[in-house]
């Protein structure tokens, strides 16, 4: 996790993020970094191993909170950089964070897809794909920064099958990231599948989703609107599954959805408004898996 040094509202992510919204910009910075350690403390509080880097003041980064869309780490090596839409969010690649995944983290193999940047294709890591990490499933959903040409790139390295559809909001408009919409867990995946409009598509991920034995909870626009998509689970220390996710979008779940989620794990749960309105991002967002 990055500890923000500036947050604030991206007015260069704002070009097709449509959940940003700019707050009081008086105290976001502020407000940010009272989430964050609020976060943070609740993650380890439940023995959750986190890592924490603290972000430069510069160069500017203010999306910098949200690592999991420039790198990604498998259990099989691999370290895997992502290029980005936003040319300030390119600066999040700074050297203190690129030295503490080569040295703790010992990754035997980097695989580089920044290079697409200078051809203006993109595919931001696990914000582009949600991964079904046992099955080496990347479900990705087309937007302006999800490339298929670099998803092929990222599935030939990985050895992963893609599963790709259109999927858009409440307002009819492209959903900038799947994992707005989308989240997997070794159970349960959490899908909008009214926001895949192609009856086809939308059959194509329900079969994928049970033929690998997942739980469907099936939420909706409007839980998307609250970020009810944007969770993810994790391991505590001793194992125990936990699904991680904002206030807002735990208020949001309907008493059956929770159930459902609860039968195979723990739900962890924060405040996290500050960072949803200015960022249009949420708890999943904020958290980058490390193997090693």
């Amino acid at each position: 996790m990055i500890r923000p040094a500036r947050f604030a509202f991206n007015e260069e992510t704002a070009q097709n993020n449509f959940f940003q919204q700019k707050g009081d910009t008086g105290s976001v910075a502020e407000k940010a970094l009272e989430e964050f350690d609020a976060f943070v403390q609740l993650l380890r509080g439940n023995d959750v191993d986190v890592i924490v880097v603290q972000d430069t003041p510069e160069p500017w980064t203010p999306d910098a909170v949200f690592p999991n869309n420039w790198f990604s780490s498998h259990i099989s090596g691999e370290l895997v950089l992502y290029p980005l839409f936003a040319e300030n969010r390119r600066r999040e690649r700074k050297p203190q964070v690129m030295e503490l995944l080569r040295r703790k983290i010992n990754h035997r193999k980097i695989i580089d897809l920044t290079h697409w940047e200078k051809e203006g294709e993109f595919l931001e890591g696990t914000g582009s794909m949600v991964f079904d990490r046992d099955k080496r499933i990347a479900y990705c959903c087309r937007s302006p920064r999800t490339s298929e040409k670099v998803l092929a790139d990222f599935c030939a390295h990985m050895n992963y099958e893609a599963m790709v559809f259109d999927a858009t909001d409440k307002d009819g408009k492209p959903i900038y990231h799947t994992n707005v919409m989308m989240a997997v867990g070794t159970q349960v995946a959490v899908i909008c599948l009214e926001s895949i409009t192609d009856a086809k598509e939308r059959q194509q991920v329900v079969t994928r989703l049970t033929a690998t034995g997942k739980i469907i909870v099936d939420i909706s626009l409007e839980q998307v609107a609250h970020f009810s998509g944007n969770m993810l689970e994790v391991k505590s220390r001793n194992g125990t599954p936990i699904m991680v996710m904002s206030a807002s979008a735990r208020k949001a779940l309907t008493p059956d959805q929770e159930r459902v989620i609860t039968t195979f794990t723990r739900i962890l749960s924060t405040d996290l408004r500050t960072i949803e309105i200015n960022g249009g991002g949420s708890a999943r967002c904020m958290l980058a898996e490390i193997f090693c």
